[in-house]
């Protein structure tokens, strides 16, 4: 089971030293949509009114307060007269406040992700990291050893010849099972900590085995998602390669000139088709595990949640891309050029190539330990702001939220709030 409190490190009992703890709780279900109840601006209880008239157990609000009351002014808007009225704190039970998110709100909550629980995810992160990077070290190995045998013996000897071939295999097979084992290893885990994530927004925590649980149902559906986002990149690289390599055989020298141009010119409009459709796409995984969605709807859902603000997605997305690729390859180069340097310079034995193997999947099994889960957590809350943003969706769990503290524990049913019907724009 959960352990339903949650605590994060902002105070000991899981809440936000920013928000605290209301007057009152709503006295409906707790996951009511606003709208169906009296409720105040914030997704909370009514504010409550002062008494009027002589016996009033306190003196009415001063003149400015009864001015902007004339005119209609609402909650939070500041009076004509008198000390400006400060915004309420949203609520924070959990990795994030309950409003519209910025972007630094989207680094800190994956930040406090990590935090809150890194047993589950640093720990699911470094095994995931550890069994697609082995594949990769061991060709990278076979490749650096044929290496240092072909520069040992640069006359072109047979037994060199014969370790350049190996070399070549290790090389393009063991990034290609890396590849494939990435496709499976990746893919579940994304599904994992998302589900990590849901329950953590709330200030809850899960462990791995029951994050798994929760998420096992939904696993065919996010492999789909991978597997349709696959067949979407790749189709237009292989029937390109296919046409040109045809043209390429046909052709005169003459012609060689404008098959490269049309190459260049392709490989520029590729990488914006790659990156348009990455980023069309890019909250299908939060939308089948926390939505319960299939691959094609998911993918829909994706599309429409991303309309209207693309260009924001896209800017957090490359700009977390190249965050954790800086870190990562901060961690990564110095296992690598170890590993390197061992297997160039080392003994010619069975021992140095395993060395260097180990060395190389260390560093690269650090760098993907850290890429992995943030990139999965920016997914995820990208995918809560863009709800917040076009649904009105942060109503909906600050009042869940609100219920949650007067109870003093995350309960399980925390993780149906997420469905698409709780919307308060539904």
């Amino acid at each position: 089971m959960s352990d339903g409190h949650g605590p994060t490190p902002e105070t000991p009992s899981g809440w936000s030293a920013e928000q605290p703890p209301p007057y009152s709780a709503p006295p409906a279900s707790p996951w009511t949509a606003p709208g169906s109840q009296q409720q105040g601006p914030y997704g909370g209880p009514p504010h409550r009114q002062a008494p009027q008239g002589p016996h009033a157990p306190y003196p009415p609000p001063p003149p400015y307060q009864q001015h902007g009351q004339q005119h209609g002014q609402h909650y939070g808007q500041q009076p004509p007269y008198g000390p400006p009225m400060p915004h309420p704190p949203a609520l924070r039970p959990g990795i994030i406040p309950l409003r519209p998110l910025g972007l630094g709100d989207i680094l800190d909550g994956t930040i406090k992700l990590i935090r809150s629980n890194p047993k589950a995810v640093l720990g699911l992160s470094a095994i995931a990291a550890l069994i697609a990077a082995v594949p990769l070290a061991v060709g990278q190995a076979f490749v650096i050893d044929a290496t240092r045998v072909a520069l040992d013996d640069p006359t072109g000897a047979a037994e060199a010849q014969l370790n350049s071939v190996y070399g070549v295999i290790g090389q393009y097979g063991g990034t290609l099972i890396s590849y494939a084992v990435q496709f499976v290893v990746v893919t579940l885990l994304t599904g994992v900590l998302t589900r990590i994530l849901g329950r953590a927004v709330f200030g809850g925590n899960l462990s791995a085995g029951e994050a798994w649980r929760l998420v096992k149902g939904r696993v065919p559906a996010l492999f789909g998602v991978v597997g349709l986002m696959a067949v979407i990149m790749l189709v237009p690289l292989i029937v390109f390669t296919l046409i040109m390599v045809a043209l390429a055989l046909n052709a005169s020298a003459s012609d060689l000139g404008w098959l490269f141009g049309a190459t260049i010119l392709f490989l520029i409009l590729y990488v914006g088709y790659y990156l348009f459709f990455r980023t069309r796409f890019a909250l299908a995984s939060p939308a089948v595990v926390l939505e319960g969605r299939g691959p094609i709807d998911a993918m829909r859902r994706s599309w429409q949640l991303v309309t209207g603000d693309f260009w924001r997605v896209f800017g957090i997305l490359l700009l977390t891309t190249l965050l954790v690729g800086l870190v990562a390859g901060i961690l990564t180069v110095p296992f690598t050029m170890a590993g390197t340097l061992f297997g160039m310079l080392g003994a010619d034995s069975i021992a140095t190539t395993v060395l260097a193997a180990v060395l190389l999947a260390l560093g690269t099994m650090l760098g993907s330990m850290l890429t992995y889960p943030f990139e999965a957590g920016v997914s995820g809350l990208l995918y809560a702001d863009r709800r917040m943003r076009s649904e009105a969706f942060d109503l909906v769990l600050q009042t869940a939220a609100i219920e949650q503290q007067r109870q003093g524990w995350v309960h399980d049913s925390a993780d149906e709030l997420w469905h698409p019907s709780n919307s308060a724009r539904s």
